[in-house]
């Protein structure tokens, strides 16, 4: 048996808060544990971008900087410009897609490369 929770939402709709009971003064809706609505809550987004710096970090944390640095040396001029001079690092680039795929990642190891490197 789901128990019923109490969500509050953003001016967007979406669920921005969750209460175990009624608040006084406050316009709850109340759903179920399973509504999509509140499992979409509770569940991290994956991050879709980080900084430079993160992503250099990261890289350097686990040890991957000089073979992506040899990578990018061997990729088009485009590819190497966008490595060195990217202020942000989007996962679902092009250039993102044919590195990780290079380096033989899986989608779940790149989620918690940018999710990590998020941290830092």
């Amino acid at each position: 048996m789901t128990q019923t929770i109490y969500v509050s939402r953003g001016a967007n709709g979406k669920v921005n808060g969750i209460f175990s009971s009624d608040q006084i003064g406050m316009n709850l809706d109340p759903l179920s544990e399973d509504h999509p609505d509140v499992v979409a809550f509770r569940a991290p987004s994956p991050v879709s971008s980080v900084s430079a710096r993160q992503f250099r970090l990261q890289l350097r944390r686990s040890g991957l900087l000089a073979q992506v640095k040899t990578w990018v040396a061997q990729q088009d001029g485009e590819t190497q410009d966008a490595f060195e001079y990217s202020g942000t690092f989007v996962k679902d680039s092009p250039m993102m897609t044919a590195g990780f795929a290079a380096m033989g990642f899986s989608p779940q190891q790149i989620d918690d490369f940018f999710a990590a490197a998020a941290e830092l």
